[in-house]
């Protein structure tokens, strides 16, 4: 081994874990590559800091611990006796490295805004395939697998199912640096349970319990931090100021912004635009460039542009109110009138202070791949079915419920 190679074993040291080592020279480029150190500049939870003040983990951190996760259930796999490669092995911690590498800044506010239509998933791919080229196709068999095109089932299943890497990692981590305790997870235990029978992934009966305990806390994450309505009003708040924000720039008013955060905001991007000069722009973006752009935005003299900049920067939201039914159109009527009014607004633009929407929180997807659970007679149940429990039937039915945002002060007046 030469000295360079030597150096490129690092060790880092997560709260959660311990220490996470990274295992070769390969997985130590790819992380030092700008495209992945960008994730430390990408906050992992977007403006849920606002509402659980310790929520300033990365994407780069929980990427750093997916990979942890598929190195331990690799080697338990081994220990179970089942045959993976060394060039499976590094596909499977490529993949599960990279799953993320495509979100932007506050991702979700983003996919609705400024690029058109792209979700983070495709973005993600762009981005493996352009490291790809640059480290001259050793990652072929990670993207494959992450495609799907793979033979092995397996591998695809712990990188994205109902109980893969990601998940494992968010929720313990997510649940870690927001302080909710109902989404701590039992990972080590789920991890020791894995199987892989005909290359389909399996959880060992006994391990049952810790997998509706993995369910459930999704459940309780989704509720209370993921659809937590002061983030989930945030959000929506950021994609109305990026709409905003586009619409200025495409009619020629001048914007500050980053040269990147420009770029998108002067032109009309999908999928079909994305070689390598815009993916090169785009992995410029990050949260620096959104917040920066913000603070500037809240002294713009576009009403609507400075008033939604000033209410995140400030931490002064738009009202929301959730319910279980759809709220009457009389009352966002009244309410869009009012805020006309009040701001002497056109209705079209009231819609950027006054509008409704639904979320969904479904634990558990029946119809999507299953949780298979191996029973001590060698069959294979879904976990629906081999659990005694019936709240995971009640777990796998989707709870809607709709919300409405407006400024509380049309209510108080």
């Amino acid at each position: 081994m030469n000295v360079s190679q030597v150096n490129k074993l690092k060790i880092l040291n997560d709260p959660i874990y311990g220490f996470i080592t990274i295992p070769n020279a390969l997985l130590y480029d790819l992380i030092q590559h700008p495209y992945f150190q960008r994730l430390r500049r990408i906050s992992q939870m977007g403006l849920s800091y606002l509402v659980y003040p310790g929520a300033h983990h990365t994407r780069f951190h929980h990427a750093l611990g997916c990979m942890h996760m598929m190195q331990k259930a690799i080697e338990v796999l081994r220990f179970k006796q089942v045959n993976i490669s060394k060039e499976e092995e590094n596909a499977l911690l490529i993949a599960i490295l990279l799953h993320d590498i495509g979100h932007g800044p506050f991702s979700h506010a983003m996919e609705h805004s400024i690029v058109e239509n792209v979700s983070h998933e495709q973005l993600s791919l762009r981005f493996m395939d352009e490291l790809n080229r640059e480290f001259d196709g050793q990652l072929s068999l990670a993207i494959q697998v992450f495609k799907g095109e793979y033979p092995r089932k397996f591998m695809l299943q712990l990188i994205s199912s109902q109980l893969d890497m990601d998940r494992m990692d968010y929720l313990k981590r997510d649940s870690f640096y927001t302080g909710v305790a109902e989404g701590n997870i039992n990972s080590d235990r789920l991890i020791q349970m894995l199987n892989v029978v005909d290359d389909v992934l399996v959880m060992e009966e006994k391990g049952i319990y810790s997998i509706e305990k993995f369910l459930m806390a999704r459940r309780l994450m989704y509720w209370q931090a993921y659809l937590h309505k002061t983030s989930l009003v945030a959000e929506l708040i950021l994609t109305k100021i990026l709409k905003r924000a586009k619409e200025l720039s495409l009619k020629g008013i001048p914007l500050k912004a980053s040269d990147a955060l420009s770029f998108f905001m002067s032109h009309k991007i999908e999928l079909a635009h994305f070689d390598t000069k815009v993916l090169q722009q785009f992995a410029e973006l990050d949260d620096f460039d959104i917040v920066s752009a913000l603070k500037a935005w809240q002294y713009h003299d576009d009403f609507i542009l400075s008033q939604l900049s000033r209410m995140i920067i400030h931490r002064d939201l738009l009202k929301i109110k959730l319910n279980s039914d759809k709220f009457e159109l009389s009352f966002i009527q009244d309410l869009t009138h009012k805020c006309m009014s009040e701001y002497k607004l056109s209705a079209q633009d009231a819609q950027y202070f006054i509008f409704k929407g639904k979320i969904k929180n479904q634990a558990y997807n029946k119809s999507a791949e299953p949780i298979r659970i191996l029973k001590k007679d060698k069959s294979i149940e879904d976990v629906v079915e081999a659990s005694d429990q019936l709240n995971l039937k009640a777990l796998s039915k989707p709870v809607t419920k709709y919300y409405v945002c407006y400024p509380k002060q049309l209510i108080e007046n």
